[in-house]
């Protein structure tokens, strides 16, 4: 069930976009990701792309994001030889379209990415820990020992050594990654669900306000928006319920 603009307690016009919310753009085209943006209007101002969008004109739509006042996360997952992260990290954070971007956290792909940014610190390099989607069978099969807990505060401590500014971490560690780096760093949550969604195939998930409460900075929030009947409504409806967070 998705809610309405009916469902709302004040006028659509006094809802403002909060930047902690930000919205994926995980659509086939650049023209369906237009068109998202544009049913969304100004109830969202930051936006994720990832690897499906960047295929497919993403580099290019997140220089336009930009240029109409929006903030834009790319959520590439840097993985590779140090000298090659770097490279990338030094050419993408050139582009001026971006304001986060995700690495793998192992120390010598975040330390190279962070190298790479080299003076533009408007860009935030986070580390990626353990997917939302993953659980503790699926990281045994990977071949980890630890339990999904350890390894995620294994690579929180790894970002933070390696000049990271912030981690992503599901919302059940994120009071861990509060804890553990301290107010100034960011903690990006996938896996939120309002509590009027669906999980879908998260497998650590939260509500926003729960992720708010425990520690998150920011909150990554796809299909309750994007797959709502009235994806704007869905946006200002959880605009809401973390306003007071």
């Amino acid at each position: 069930m998705s809610p309405t603009s009916a469902a709302l307690d004040l006028p659509p016009e006094t809802v403002r976009a909060d930047p902690r919310l930000i919205v994926p753009l995980d659509l086939p085209t650049r023209a369906d990701a237009e068109e998202m943006v544009e049913r969304l209007g100004d109830s969202i101002s930051f936006y994720k792309i990832g690897l499906q969008l960047l295929a497919t004109g993403g580099m290019d739509m997140a220089k336009d994001l930009k240029r109409r006042g929006r903030q834009v996360f790319l959520d590439w997952k840097l993985h590779d030889i140090g000298a090659t992260v770097e490279k990338a990290t030094a050419a993408i954070t050139a582009t001026g379209a971006c304001d986060f971007l995700t690495v793998h956290a192992e120390p010598q792909v975040l330390a190279a990415a962070v190298r790479g940014r080299a003076g533009a610190l408007g860009v935030k390099i986070l580390g990626v820990t353990v997917l939302t989607s993953l659980d503790q069978d699926d990281v045994r099969a990977i071949g980890y020992g630890q339990t999904v807990v350890g390894l995620v505060e294994q690579r929180i401590r790894q970002s933070i050594d390696a000049g990271a500014d912030g981690v992503i971490v599901s919302p059940n560690e994120a009071a861990m990654a509060r804890r553990i780096g301290g107010p100034k760093l960011l903690v990006v949550t996938p896996g939120v669900r309002p509590s009027w969604s669906r999980t879908d195939d998260q497998a650590r998930a939260a509500t926003p306000e729960d992720a708010l409460a425990a520690g998150a900075s920011h909150l990554v929030c796809g299909r309750p928006i994007t797959a709502a009947n009235d994806p704007r409504a869905a946006a200002e409806t959880i605009v809401r319920e973390i306003s007071g967070v």
